[in-house]
């Protein structure tokens, strides 16, 4: 696609820092990076989210990710990763094209420093449960 940032760094109109390339992803360096050593992994091809990449594609990221995030941990001495994939603008997805945020963590970085969980209401839980599981 030819607007999207991310199809521009593959095809290398873009310049980036690339940490790993084969012939289905690309991980490289974010340029606004949470901590250093922020990293991001695409697959190569062009596709919007979670709900529209194919599983195959989908599993060459994730052990692509897993290889990334390992060299990043001893890189930058981290004391832990998140690993943060955000689909559409609601959850924050800002470039419309797949990726997955490998971010160093250390104490006290100030980034994500608590999750605002809420227990279901009574009998909720089950409704939730009941209406994904007949989708699965």
């Amino acid at each position: 696609m030819s607007d999207c940032i991310f199809c521009q760094i593959v095809e290398g109109k873009i310049p980036s820092s690339k940490l790993y390339e084969d012939d289905a992803v690309l991980s490289f360096l974010d340029i606004n990076p949470i901590n250093p050593g922020h990293a991001l992994v695409i697959p190569k091809k062009h596709v919007t989210s979670i709900f529209d990449i194919d599983d195959e594609t989908l599993q060459k990221c994730i052990v692509v990710a897993s290889r990334v995030a390992r060299a990043i941990k001893k890189g930058v001495k981290c004391e832990g990763m998140n690993v943060l994939q955000n689909n559409f603008r609601a959850a924050g997805q800002l470039i419309d094209h797949f990726h997955i945020h490998l971010i160093p963590r250390f104490e006290n970085d100030g980034f994500l420093t608590s999750w605002p969980g809420k227990p279901y209401e009574p009998g909720k839980m089950e409704e939730i449960y009941n209406a994904i599981k007949q989708n699965l």
